[in-house]
């Protein structure tokens, strides 16, 4: 996790991202994995076995890490795209530590909210197909850390977007359409 921003009233403060940070490799919690999901991740499944973070002790850490960094402000999680990391954060939190420092609902798609400043369908929110000045000059790698980092840096750069010129309509993009599926 890194810090991607602050609100002061309605001032949005930019913090360095690889400023505050938290990162924890996590025991699996099963057998059931998905080998080419791994793979990505570049993480060695068995040295986690025997060397990652207990998850009760790795998300009580992230927790109190979130409790210190926001003081006495609401956190919220913020993710490209967030149904993914919600999904998996929500669920480790309330299954390890019994509630999550986020609630049920402080969380914002970074996607959707470059729909909504666009002003274009969410299947036109994909990275590639956002201006270059909104997109984090950093090298995706799947590693999380560096991937929280570079997702704080296009929030960041989202919530300092005021050009709400909306992006001319390429016929190479799909139609728009109604909230069925779309690609990441």
């Amino acid at each position: 996790m890194a810090v991607a921003g602050r609100m002061a009233g309605r001032t949005f403060e930019r913090p360095e991202p690889e400023s505050a940070t938290f990162y924890a490799e996590l025991r699996p919690i099963s057998d059931d994995y998905v080998p080419a999901a791994l793979a990505v991740s570049g993480l060695d499944r068995d040295a986690l076995i025997r060397e990652g973070w207990h998850p009760a002790e790795a998300m009580s850490a992230a927790a109190a890490w979130v409790r210190e960094v926001c003081g006495d402000t609401l956190p919220v999680l913020a993710a490209f795209p967030l149904s993914y990391d919600w999904m998996w954060i929500y669920w480790y939190f309330m299954k390890f530590t019994g509630e999550s420092p986020f609630g049920h609902s402080r969380c914002i798609d970074i996607k959707t909210l470059y729909a909504a400043k666009a002003g274009v369908p969410i299947a036109w929110s994909t990275k590639r197909q956002m201006p270059r000045e909104v997109r984090s000059t950093r090298r995706h790698t799947h590693h999380a850390l560096d991937d929280a980092i570079e997702q704080a840096e296009l929030f960041q750069n989202l919530m300092l977007w005021r050009d709400r010129d909306r992006p001319t309509v390429e016929e190479d993009r799909p139609a728009a359409g109604g909230a069925v599926s779309e690609e990441a």
